[in-house]
């Protein structure tokens, strides 16, 4: 990889956790971040010049952040103006911030050359405090992450099931990654982590044996959510759900975006998630995505509040 002006470099969301696969497992969506390399300025050094148009950019630019923990102190290399956009809602649980500090990681790689995979995903371990939505960005597909005793971190890829798809419900509150994990107790039951632990591991089982029916009921969770329903609001509810068609449903991260996992497109199963947000009393977005993977597939999204109808819009597709 090498830069040049015009350059563009797109990283996908991700969503993480899958349920019971808490700081584990995420998968790479078809909503991306994109940074493009507007102007390169060689008789200027070290610069690194950001436009990111509308997106509210709040606290920290973590692409930047992320560029410079690879290049260190005192790193020579062309000042750069970069343009940003991206159709990842920030403060949602879709893998802003691994997104951006997967840019940042590419937009170095792009000045020094390749690293190698443990190290990008321990730099992103040290930025973000974990790293599987970094990993998903980076991998695509369904990756699965492991820290090491000696502190290293692997991550492995596999390919999603292209007829699983994603219902993304996102109601119209931020809820900050650090806020959210402030939720979860220092410590949990015996019996609760063996839960999970059956739970990721009939998961990644049954997506290995292509037995797709015997999904539903394994997305249930004991170690983070029922702690962060209380900031998010619909989240009971969406959990209650049930359908044939509905495999599951999960808090997507740390939230507050909510996930119903279907293999159909019945409008019957959309429905059955609206009327349990209908009590909420906030308004939320709701999105159908594709995990990331070679080729895209068009989303749509629909734009909802407590009381209106919904609206189907079509997404951009990269």
């Amino acid at each position: 990889m090498s830069i040049y002006e015009g350059m563009e470099i797109a990283v996908p969301g991700s969503i993480a956790n899958l349920g019971p696969g808490l700081d584990t497992l995420a998968v790479a969506v078809q909503l991306y971040l994109r940074v493009r390399v507007r102007r390169i300025f060689s008789e200027r050094k070290g610069g690194l010049s950001f436009d990111f148009g509308r997106l509210p950019l709040k606290g920290e630019n973590l692409i930047e952040r992320a560029f410079r923990h690879l290049a260190g102190a005192g790193a020579e290399f062309p000042s750069l103006d970069l343009a940003v956009e991206s159709d990842i809602p920030m403060g949602a649980g879709l893998g802003s911030s691994g997104a951006a500090v997967v840019a940042g990681f590419q937009l170095y790689q792009a000045l020094f050359g390749m690293c190698e995979l443990p190290v990008l995903l321990h730099a992103a371990r040290e930025l973000e405090g974990h790293c599987e939505n970094a990993a998903a960005s980076m991998l695509g597909g369904l990756v699965a992450c492991c820290e090491r005793s000696d502190d290293s971190v692997s991550a492995v890829s596999v390919g999603w099931p292209a007829e699983l798809s994603f219902l993304v419900f996102t109601p119209g509150v931020q809820l900050l990654t650090h806020e959210s994990r402030k939720l979860l107790p220092a410590s949990v039951t015996r019996e609760d982590a063996v839960s999970n632990i059956q739970r990721v591991a009939f998961l990644l089982s049954s997506l290995q044996a292509g037995d797709l029916s015997a999904l539903h009921g394994v997305f249930d969770d004991r170690l983070h959510q029922p702690y962060r329903s209380c900031a998010v609001p619909g989240l009971d509810a969406a959990l209650r759900v049930r359908h044939p068609d509905l495999l599951g449903v999960f808090l997507s991260g740390a939230g507050p975006s909510i996930v119903g996992l279907t293999n159909s497109d019945k409008p019957e199963v959309v429905q059955r998630m609206i009327d349990a947000f209908s009590g909420s009393g906030v308004s939320f977005q709701i999105r159908k995505l594709r995990s990331h993977s070679p080729g895209c597939v068009a989303g749509w999204a629909w734009n909802s509040d407590a009381t209106a109808p919904a609206r189907a819009s079509v997404l951009p597709c990269s």
